[in-house]
């Protein structure tokens, strides 16, 4: 099992100029100790519930450049990106970019999206949720023809494309990972099956409510004759980052998820030192490769 870190924190103590120097020190540490990832979240104004939108907060995919220079072996995505946020065969381009700049460490995280007040404050049109889906879907078949050799157009119900010309191609092929983010059970589960390389869920739904997304996901993976197996299954750890004593039981709570299949956890430092957390991780990171 692996273990990743997603950074949604950046209002520090010693205020804005302090968010470089500490991205910096966050991904040396995590190179350091063995990271596997690094994710950010795709919001433009913090979260309600971690503070709002007065705290700062970065665009994702700049930070992703910073990280990847300062990187080598991490992968580096969206945990996820929102569909409404930038035009698909734009997205498509970005991903590529960052993938060939980091030398083939970019993954595409992508979902739905879902938070109005970022979209209403920033004039974002933020449409129905069934549109949103639909768009999800219609993005993923354009990001994967862009990645292929057929430059020809797209013709959806919400994005045409005259030619889906993708030049430099991505580093890592056939092409980036793609990423599905969200547990929903008619829909976003069966976009994973249809088009992801990896699902996302959360331990805010215990070990059997994960298995039974994951039964969920093992069923569509079958109506669309796709391999369960071939899809990466990672979740969100939504307690404070484990550290002395704890950093035992985290380990031992994460053997339940382990043993259902779920190959990678990513967490969450915290605002005040996450570069000093991330080095105490090391211990962690070796016991999570451990587990059979």
């Amino acid at each position: 099992m692996k273990l990743g870190l997603h950074l949604v924190n950046f209002t520090l103590p010693a205020g804005t100029a302090a968010l470089a120097p500490m991205l910096g020190a966050v991904a040396d540490a995590a190179e350091a100790v063995g990271v596997s990832h690094i994710s950010l979240m795709d919001h433009f104004f913090q979260l309600d519930m971690l503070g709002g939108g007065e705290l700062d907060m970065l665009e994702a995919y700049t930070t992703m450049g910073f990280l990847a220079a300062r990187t080598r072996t991490i992968e580096l995505g969206l945990l996820v990106g929102g569909v409404t946020y930038r035009h698909p065969g734009l997205l498509a381009k970005t991903i590529t970019t960052l993938d060939v700049v980091s030398g083939g460490r970019a993954v595409l995280g992508l979902g739905a999206a879902w938070y109005e007040r970022e979209h209403q404050g920033l004039g974002v049109p933020f449409p129905p949720l069934g549109e949103r889906f639909a768009r999800l879907e219609e993005t993923l078949q354009i990001c994967v023809q862009m990645w292929s050799s057929n430059n020809g157009p797209y013709h959806g119900r919400y994005y045409q494309l005259a030619e889906t010309r993708n030049v430099p191609q991505a580093l890592r092929q056939p092409h980036p990972p793609i990423l599905i983010g969200g547990g929903g059970e008619q829909r976003t589960l069966k976009l994973v099956a249809r088009y992801g390389d990896a699902c996302n869920l959360f331990t805010s739904e215990g070990a059997p409510g994960v298995a039974h997304k994951l039964e969920v996901l093992r069923r569509h993976c079958a109506n669309e004759q796709r391999d369960y197996g071939a899809i990466e299954k990672t979740i969100l750890y939504l307690g404070p980052l484990p550290s002395g004593a704890a950093q035992a039981d985290f380990v031992t709570d994460m053997r339940a998820y382990h043993a259902l299949g779920i190959e990678r956890v990513m967490v969450m430092p915290g605002a005040q030192a996450p570069a000093a957390e991330v080095a105490g991780l090391r211990p962690v990171i070796e016991a999570l490769a451990a587990l059979r």
